[in-house]
């Protein structure tokens, strides 16, 4: 039944929306909730496939190389209260960075501590009552490669924004089952989406249809 059907009794026969979502880092609050409320927009994964190229003759072909997963863009409106410029700024710092001057200036950025501070990231998007989450990606390894912290205009009245660049090493993605209810591992997905019904997910647990070897 499409979304636009009569049987419209289940929240998952509505469309995905852009509104609806949260950003979670694992490693940011104290209280382990670690929602970003303040975020306003965010760029979901993208993947790149590199590409050989082979000429014979006159001809030219084409072959698949690496994957690369693309940095995400997060843009945050700045409260003062918890501001988000201190919590960036602390992130920072706890990556290993210190500014000139310091105690402890002979400290450096290292992987290790900037996936620490931040933990694994998760974007969220849930259906409307808020409790289905219909779409989680889960950034792995992530770190800071950007912060812009906005700019300032006597003619403007917008809110104050900022800016992170997020780079990682690969994303994971969990999709809610048939029903709408809870979660599912997109190893429970039917086989007839997982035999290609124009969708593709990324799962390192994701079984191959039956009949296939491997």
């Amino acid at each position: 039944m499409a979304f636009w059907g009569t049987n419209l009794n289940s929240g998952t026969k509505d469309p995905k929306r852009n509104f609806r979502f949260k950003i979670v880092f694992n490693g940011l609050a104290a209280d382990n909730s670690g929602i970003i409320w303040f975020a306003k927009t965010v760029s979901k994964p993208e993947v790149q496939v590199s590409e050989t190229e082979h000429k014979y003759l006159g001809h030219t072909f084409y072959y698949p190389g690496v994957v690369t997963w693309q940095p995400v863009t997060l843009t945050l409106v700045d409260p003062v209260t918890e501001g988000a410029v201190a919590q960036m700024n602390a992130l920072l710092e706890a990556a290993g960075y210190k500014v000139p001057g310091s105690t402890t200036v002979t400290e450096t950025i290292s992987k290790a501590k900037t996936t620490t501070s931040i933990g694994n990231i998760e974007i969220i998007q849930m259906g409307a009552d808020g409790e289905i989450e219909l779409e989680k990606w889960i950034l792995r390894n992530p770190f800071i490669t950007g912060l812009k912290f906005g700019s300032l205009d006597y003619s403007n009245e917008d809110l104050t924004e900022l800016e992170m660049t997020l780079r990682y090493d690969w994303a994971e993605c969990v999709i809610a089952n048939a029903e709408g209810v809870g979660k599912a591992r997109l190893d429970s997905i039917p086989e007839a989406v997982r035999a290609g019904d124009g969708r593709q997910f990324f799962n390192t647990n994701t079984p191959k249809p039956a009949g296939e070897g491997g």
